[in-house]
């Protein structure tokens, strides 16, 4: 059995605010007395995309677990290279194979630089199908990326989704061996399926949306969230929402 956290939509920007709510979700998960196998970030780390965003951002990001981030499209790629992976500044899509207590995760980058909807380019299609021909029959696979492929009836994540989602449709329908797909973005919770799979997203850390049917404000000031995703030895997901106050 593996367990994630999974968070998503920091939007770090040097405020009190932003650091506060993602430092508080950290402290929490990293106090629990059985701590999650990993931690998975889907995008949006920072706000404006500066490298001292970043630099903040690992700071915050760390614990006992590993902690596998991917870009959303407020990041930007050179700067989340350099400030929070340590690596070279290039302009190629960040995407990333790991490996946690026998689960493969492939973090991808479905940015699209300068635009607010998500693609997943030529390129990060073919890594993806690279990465899960390369892995044993035997290993379950979950996909994260930042833009939900689907519509979740909300007119702001609805106008900026991924792109293009039959290549990924395509891709699942050739490696049963990818249990879900995990993003963010919405900046709400919700759960849906693509292409037979089920489609989780995460809750927000910075703030959160009301639906278009919910009574208030369009922006709710809500605690920041977290989904838990329990991956047991019959490859059956269990995912539960939960907020840190």
């Amino acid at each position: 059995m593996v367990v994630l956290a999974q968070i998503s939509d920091l939007h770090l920007d040097g405020t009190e605010r932003a650091t506060e709510r993602a430092t508080r979700v950290m402290d929490y998960l990293a106090g629990r007395e059985r701590p999650v196998d990993a931690v998975l970030v889907t995008g949006d780390i920072a706000d404006h995309g500066a490298e001292s965003e970043y630099e903040q951002a690992a700071g915050i990001l760390t614990g006992p677990f590993p902690v596998l981030t991917c870009p959303g499209n407020h990041d930007v790629r050179q700067a989340y290279r350099k400030a929070l992976l340590r690596e070279p500044a290039s302009d190629g899509p960040v995407n990333r194979l790991h490996h946690v207590a026998g689960t493969a995760i492939l973090m991808c980058d479905a940015t699209i630089p300068g635009r607010d909807e998500g693609l997943l380019a030529p390129e990060t299609v073919e890594w993806l199908a690279s990465a899960l021909d390369g892995l044993d029959d035997d290993i379950p696979a979950l996909i994260a990326f930042h833009q939900p492929p689907v519509r979740l009836h909300h007119p702001l994540p609805d106008d900026s989704r991924l792109q293009q989602p039959e290549d990924l449709a395509e891709l699942l329908a050739a490696h049963p061996q990818v249990v879900a797909v995990l993003t963010g973005h919405a900046h709400t919770a919700a759960a849906s399926t693509f292409a037979g799979r089920p489609l989780l997203v995460a809750p927000a850390i910075t703030w959160n949306l009301r639906l278009p049917w919910e009574a208030g404000e369009p922006v709710a000031d809500q605690p920041p969230g977290i989904a838990f995703h329990i991956l047991d030895d019959e490859r059956r997901l269990t995912t539960h929402y939960r907020v840190v106050p």
